[in-house]
């Protein structure tokens, strides 16, 4: 009986699917530490790189599935960054990602982020499914949205590295922090005025619900990035009130 069992756990570790190895995201590290300064990206130099054609294969013959949960994150924001400015690019969009797809002169039903262009594991998703049915609903991961960069200059800033699964909980930290913390025209804490200025980041769709879903639940959020001090203490005593600041979306490009 005992020689049976261990045949048995045998042929069970035998047949187990082994874990999918990582995707590498070198190249597309390479791209982004040439080609993104103070977050602004040179879209032509994406265009004309094959090996940013090479790393757009890589991801779509990728098994994200068997990663990992810090691999299938590194992979599914490496994927949304890097769709996102391949989509710029296959439209020829030098303004506003909100250019795309438009009809009669209105951006329909998520116009850009509807678009097939995803391509990974075999099957191609649009740029909102990744984010909405991936990232936030399978993977529950709030930082997201200080990653994902949707190709407006409203936006956090694009990353000069690419996320990896080794240093993925250290990139999004710091990711939250530079957005939260240094970036005052989109988040700041007014204190004599009791009034957090944030993000509409924090306001989109049902976002605020990745954070707590109230002023002060979402005040606490920030505060975490916060150094101590006065703003600090406002936001962690929830007596203050929420002001959304204006929201850019002109495209995320560098300068010509």
């Amino acid at each position: 009986m005992r020689f049976a069992r261990i045949m048995t756990t045998l042929v069970v570790l035998a047949s187990a699917p082994a874990a999918a190895q990582p995707v590498s995201h070198a190249a597309f590290d390479r791209l982004l530490n040439a080609h993104v300064r103070n977050g602004l990206v040179d879209y032509d130099a994406f265009a004309r790189s094959a090996e940013f054609q090479g790393y757009l294969r890589a991801l779509a013959a990728a098994n994200p599935a068997g990663m990992s949960r810090n691999d299938q994150l590194a992979y599914w924001i490496n994927s949304y960054n890097a769709f996102t400015i391949q989509l710029i690019n296959k439209h020829g969009e030098r303004e506003s990602i909100r250019n795309i797809n438009r009809t009669l002169g209105l951006v329909r039903g998520y116009g850009p982020w509807k678009e097939p262009i995803v391509r990974a594991g075999g099957r191609t998703y649009t740029l909102d499914h990744v984010e909405q049915e991936i990232l936030r609903k399978r993977l529950r991961e709030p930082r997201i949205h200080f990653a994902l960069v949707c190709a407006a200059r409203g936006c956090p800033p694009l990353r000069r590295e690419a996320y990896t699964g080794a240093r993925i909980e250290e990139q999004l930290d710091d990711q939250a922090r530079i957005f939260l913390a240094r970036t005052p025209a989109k988040n700041r804490v007014d204190v004599p005025n009791r009034t957090l200025y944030a993000s509409q980041v924090f306001q989109f769709r049902d976002y605020e619900d990745d954070f707590g879903g109230t002023p002060a639940a979402i005040g606490r959020y920030i505060a975490s990035y916060l150094p101590d001090g006065p703003e600090k203490r406002l936001l962690l005593s929830g007596d203050f009130r929420i002001r959304y600041t204006p929201y850019d979306w002109s495209l995320n490009i560098q300068p010509r």
